[in-house]
């Protein structure tokens, strides 16, 4: 198909989208409404059948853009986190942790950690965690919105900066650009360092357990849990959803955990090694990390949750933890739901052809920004506007899928030779994406966070909005440096000197209110 020029309406498809998306509240029309719009829009310049048409255009697009080995490992990725779900493993590691864990500290730190060691998916990580640790939380006292929150904290800003997970192939397929040299996966491992709000995200979680104190409605939360404890009054809680319960076998081991996690990490790195050339004659132990950044990072993850997936099935099969026909419906199961995930990521692959290739969207760009544009704040807008579009549409994988082709198309016809620019304006876009969805409503995963911990779904967005707010904006003090100084360490210098102090301030100011402090004081 050749291209067309469609000057200012190549910007349609992309802000029907958002409009949509913000009146509406749900990606998949805002997604569909956007393509739909672009391919009406060639169609009328190009010629054809106006009715059937625009359906060839959309469909030769999403041909031309569908990445097969994406969809599997989605699926196989799925398969697995349903079949570990079921080993009984989880439900071990709660009763060791109930055991071992003896104070508050040691179970709230070991409930980040186990938020974190699920790295690989979101969904997973919010319907384990609350599942496994509420025993321990509820024993040392700690409120369930606290849980929550830590829940919530450990999974989309862990999955956004770990190289094996769903949220590393979902964002490398979009990235896809002539403004730099490198591989989309090696552009995303480059995005890492710059995503200030995931990273200050885990720092934030991290210092609040290790200094023992909240503020705001998360404090008067805990302060009211203290005190119904105290009065011997039972709390209610909120039910957990039949989705969100973990059911598995009695005669699971912490092993049933590990060792499919351990083969999925392990084959993904020898298959990104063996993609990106690494074996070859002569090769340098030294160049491993090159030859990481030149795989095939879709297919290598594809390998290893194929790794993981079967040795799951020689670990639980043999010592009868699943039946095949138990394994296989649940594999199933798995794969089914990362159905709403693939069709995201299709829908934006459409759009973006569309908008990009078809509308040829940079050249338009290209006319209106200019080099004297004041770029230094392009980086704290993004991740405003990111961050904005998420919160509202509660999804980060829409909104990324959204806006990454317009920051690219940005990049491409104004600063084709800066990589480093296009680094900063896409991690501040991903780290906005992440922020929105971890505050939202109505987010999955901040619903799903809500449902695992048995905390009123209402009260945990309350409680956590004040720590994301103030997560936000030390990172976007971080955004606003690195527009105008283009340097990593002193951009996080700075943001992160912010966030600790700011936290250092407010607990001197709310230490005497404190529930531990308050507990040992009656």
């Amino acid at each position: 198909m050749e291209p067309y020029s469609a000057g200012f309406l190549s910007l349609l498809p992309p802000v029907l989208a958002v409009i949509i998306a913000l009146k509406t509240k749900e990606v998949y029309s805002s997604l569909i409404f956007g393509i739909l719009s672009g391919a009406l829009l060639y169609c009328s310049q190009s010629g054809g059948n106006p009715l059937i048409r625009p359906a060839e255009v959309t469909l030769e697009i999403l041909a031309a853009k569908f990445d097969l080995k994406i969809v599997v490992f989605c699926a196989l990725l799925g398969a697995l986190i349903s079949v570990i779900n079921a080993s009984g493993g989880i439900r071990e590691y709660g009763k060791w942790a109930r055991k071992k864990l003896q104070t508050r500290r040691k179970a709230l730190f070991s409930t980040m950690f186990l938020g974190i060691l699920i790295f690989i998916d979101d969904y997973f990580n919010c319907l384990t965690v609350g599942t496994v640790m509420k025993p321990v939380t509820d024993a040392q006292k700690i409120s369930r919105e606290k849980l929550a929150f830590i829940i919530d904290s450990t999974a989309a800003p862990i999955c956004i900066i770990a190289p094996i997970s769903s949220w590393a192939v979902a964002v490398s397929s979009n990235l896809t650009t002539k403004a730099a040299e490198e591989t989309p996966f090696m552009i995303f491992l480059s995005c890492i360092p710059w995503n200030f709000y995931a990273i200050f995200c885990l720092c934030f979680v991290l210092l609040i357990i290790a200094l023992d104190f909240d503020f705001g409605p998360m404090l008067r939360a805990e302060l009211t849990h203290q005190e119904k404890l105290a009065k011997g009054e039972e709390e209610v809680h909120a039910p957990v959803p039949a989705e969100c319960e973990v059911k598995s076998k009695p005669s699971g081991t912490i092993g049933d955990i590990l060792i499919p996690i351990g083969f999925l990490i392990t084959a993904t790195v020898l298959a990104m090694l063996s993609t990106g050339g690494f074996w070859k004659e002569g090769e340098a132990f030294h160049e491993a990390a090159l030859a990481m950044g030149n795989s095939d990072p879709s297919f290598s993850l594809l390998l290893g949750a194929l790794a993981g997936l079967l040795a799951a099935f020689f670990k639980y099969i043999p010592r009868r933890i699943s039946t095949m026909a138990d394994f296989m419906m649940n594999a199933v199961r798995g794969a089914q739901n990362m159905l709403p995930a693939i069709i995201i990521l299709m829908l934006a692959w459409t759009l973006s052809g569309i908008t990009r290739e078809l509308l040829e969207a940079p050249k338009f760009i290209a006319s209106l920004v200019s080099a004297d544009l004041a770029v230094s704040l392009l980086p704290a807008l993004a991740f405003m506007l990111a961050g904005f579009l998420s919160f509202s549409i509660g999804t980060a994988w829409g909104t990324f899928g959204i806006l990454i082709p317009i920051i690219i198309s940005i990049f491409e016809a104004v600063f084709p030779g800066n990589p480093a620019d296009l680094y900063i304006m896409l991690a501040a876009t991903l780290a906005g994406s992440v922020f929105g969805d971890h505050c939202s409503p109505i987010s999955d995963t901040t619903i799903l966070s809500s449902a695992g911990a048995g905390c009123d779904h209402v009260s945990h967005v309350i409680t956590q909005l004040p720590y994301c707010m103030f997560i936000a904006g030390a990172s976007l003090l971080g955004y606003v440096t690195a527009g105008f100084t283009r340097s990593l360490s002193l951009s996080l210098t700075v943001s992160l000197a912010a966030l600790i102090g700011g936290l250092l301030f407010i607990r001197r100011r709310a230490r005497g209110n404190h529930p531990a402090e308050t507990a040992e004081t009656a």
